[in-house]
This record gives structure tokens, sequence and C-alpha cells, in this order.
């Protein structure tokens, strides 16, 4: 074995057998990095370099923005009026509630960007309240944690910001454009999967339909989806940049916070900051050691070998684009969504591009793959969050949403094999 190999294997080998020993990932992403550095003979000052050089941009400062607002608008009491304005829209469907529950997660993911939010914020409310409607409580919170990843699709999304910094030179307002079709496509399979559960077992009906409620309930919940609007049309309108748009958003989602709905005081605020902190250490330790394992990575050519390696096997591009989505989908079982996106995205996007995979398009194939990672055991943060909140076993969880699994997966296929379904509002905003 040479010099390469042995380093490799060092690095690689360590990773993955620190994450199986439920090391937290950051620590297994420096420390596998460390232990390669040695391995090559490599000064150990490099680590501090690249940690400082993987979070010194300007493009990254606007993911503590988005996490700040999404902390400040579901702390704000937004919950309930989301939720009333989903109700206007679907509640009268059969299995109303289940429909409620899907596009009240679609208009809260478009303010928090973040699945565990969703999941935590809606949950906590519609999950009882769906079971004293007469509900199944396993099914209530399968259809929480599935709706919930369609916050990571809709924008502002700070794991696009992520992946957009990973990829290098990808546009953030193209990527932030590409999810809204992609989102609704998996709100769609989530609501044809849930009317067709709801009506073998005859769950109830809501309201008829008003047009004057939906307006009623619209005319109170634009202050919150204000916050997209200016995040969205902002940067695509090249009005300012990304983290420009998230340092107003936060700004607004404070005074709509404090002075419109009045769901925080500045005692709250405080909390609220203070969750964020919590968050961010997490998020960019994790931005800055990764930084460290890419260098590894680039110095020994393992995106090289990666790509020659999974090319060897098919030359057929659908069958490679297979591949790559069932690579995510098993990091996804034994990764959170952050560090995937960091350590993958450098060694699969080559081999995307090479089939003809926009990295657009990819990013959103990358960001719907940890989201479904996220529903899956043994690392599924959402799914724990999710039995947690219904108080119900974890197995009883994941057996009612199978189902809603075989919509995600769908959703993901057509994602990967249609490309129009990501790029086509890109294209059109030129």
């Amino acid at each position: 074995m040479d010099a390469n190999t042995m380093a490799i294997a060092v690095l690689l080998g360590g990773f993955f057998v620190m994450i199986f020993l439920r090391f937290p990932i950051a620590y297994a992403v420096g420390l596998a990095s460390v232990f390669c550095l040695m391995a090559q003979g490599l000064p150990l000052s490099n680590i501090c370099q690249y940690m400082v050089k993987g979070i010194s941009s300007f493009s990254l400062m606007a993911v503590p923005f988005f996490i700040t607002m999404g902390v400040l608008m579901g702390s704000g009491g937004i919950s309930e009026k989301l939720i009333a304005l989903a109700n206007a829209c679907v509640g009268w469907m059969r299995g109303g509630m289940a429909m409620v529950n899907i596009v009240a997660s679609y208009f809260f993911g478009g303010i928090s960007g973040s699945a565990s939010a969703d999941t935590a914020s809606l949950g906590s409310i519609l999950i009882p309240m769906m079971v004293d409607q007469g509900y199944d409580a396993d099914f209530s919170t399968a259809v929480t944690i599935t709706s919930s990843c369609e916050g990571l699709l809709v924008p502002p999304s700070h794991n696009m910001v992520i992946y957009a910094t990973t990829a290098g030179g990808i546009s953030v307002g193209s990527l932030f454009l590409a999810g809204y079709i992609p989102g609704a496509l998996l709100a769609g399979c989530l609501m044809i999967g849930s009317y067709i559960i709801s009506v073998k077992r005859n769950y109830p009906k809501g309201e008829p339909f008003s047009i004057i409620n939906l307006l009623k309930q619209l005319s109170v919940s634009i202050w919150a989806l204000a916050a997209v609007l200016i995040v969205v049309f902002g940067v695509v309108g090249g009005v300012f940049t990304a983290t420009e748009s998230a340092a107003i958003a936060v700004v607004y989602s404070l005074l709509v916070s404090v002075f419109v709905y009045k769901g925080l005081d500045w005692k709250g605020v405080w909390k609220a900051l203070d969750d964020c902190v919590a968050t961010l250490s997490i998020v960019l330790i994790l931005i800055s050691t990764s930084a460290v394992f890419g260098f590894c990575l680039t110095r020994l050519h393992v995106p090289d070998l990666a790509a020659n390696a999974i090319t060897g096997l098919t030359r057929n591009p659908y069958i490679l684009a297979l591949l790559l989505n069932l690579i995510l989908l098993v990091l996804g079982c034994i990764m959170d969504m952050a560090p995937i996106i960091l350590i993958a995205t450098p060694i699969l996007l080559p081999i995307a591009t090479s089939i003809g995979i926009d990295p657009i398009q990819f990013g959103i194939m990358v960001v719907l793959n940890c989201g479904i990672g996220l529903l899956t055991p043994p690392v599924g943060a959402v799914l724990f969050i999710g039995s947690a909140i219904a108080k119900l076993p974890m197995e009883k969880v994941v057996k009612a949403t199978l189902p809603f699994y075989l919509c995600m997966v769908i959703s993901l296929l057509l994602i990967t094999f249609v490309p129009a379904i990501s790029m086509w509002l890109p294209g059109l905003m030129g």
C-alpha cells in the first residue's frame, strides 16, 4: 500500500469508524483530517488555516441571518396564522387536516428553511389537533415529519446557501428559484398519498371552502409571507445579495414578531437569539472542519478516484443518476444534512455534471436526498423530534411513514429525470 492510499484509508476509515462510534460529526470530521495530515507528514498548522478559510466567505454570512430569521418568525406566533391560511385553502378536502399540515409546511418552510423547526413548531400544534379530530397519531406524525422536508426546498433555505458555497460559483438566487416547483411537487405527491389513506380510513372533511375566509386569512398572514418575498425577489431582482437580503429579513422578522403579531416580547427575543447561537455554533464548526476535510480529499485526488470508480461501473447516465441518489440516501441514514452537503458535493458534483445534470438541479437533488435522510433511522433528527412530540415509539412512526417514503422517492426520481422541474423557473427569470 503506497503512502497516498494509506492516507485515504486513514481519512475515510477514521471518519466512518468515528461515525459508527457515535462521535459528534464535527469531531469525526476534524479528527479524521488531523490523522490524515499526520499520516502525510504535513504541518498541523494547515488545520487552522483551512478552518478559518472555510468560514471566511461573504456568502456564508447569509447562513446565520437566515437561521436567525427562522427562529424569530417561528417564535413570533406565526404558526397558528399559517395553519389558518392553509385550512382556508385545502381544509375542505377529505382528510383536510392532513392537507392543511402539508400546505402549512410549504408556507412555514419558506420562513424557517428548517425541517426540524417546521416539525417542532407546526407538529406541536397540528399533531394533537389531528388526533382530537379522529386521525391516527402515527399517521398525523408521519404527515408532519415528511411534509417538513418541503422547507428544505422552498427558499430561503440556508442549506442551499451552504451547497452554493461548497459547489463554487453557483447562483444562490437561481437555487432559490429552482426550489419552488420541486417543493410544490413534493407537497402534491404527499397530498395524493394522504388523500388515498384518508379515503381508505374515512378521515373527516373540514368546513366547506369560502373565498371570503381565504382572503381574510391571507390578509392576516401576508406579513409573514412578505419576508420570503423580500429575500427571493430582492436576490433574483439584483437589488441586493443573498447575505444583504438575509440581514434585511432578520430586521423585518424582528419588527413583525414584536410589533405586528406581538408573539414575542424583548425577553423572548433574547431567548430566540440564544437558540440561534447554539445552532450556529454547530453549523459553523461543521463548515470549518469540513474545509480541512475537503482539503485532504482534494490533495489525495479522492473526487477523481471516486468519479472513475463510479463511472467505471457503467456509462449509462440513467443508472449513474440512480447511483448518485443511492449514495446520498445511504449517507443520509448515517450523517446529518450539513456534513453531507459539505463532504459529498465536491466528490459527486463532477460526476453529476459529466452526465448532463446541471449543478443547480443537482443541488435540489442533494437537498431532497438529505431531507429523506432526516426521516430515516438511525440518525434521522426529524424522525426523533416527531416521535417525541407525538410520544410514540420510533418504530411505529417509521411504519406509518412507509407510504410517504414512496411519495418522496417518486418526487426525487421526477426531479432527477425531468430537469425542467428544477430548471424551468430559473431559466424563465434569466
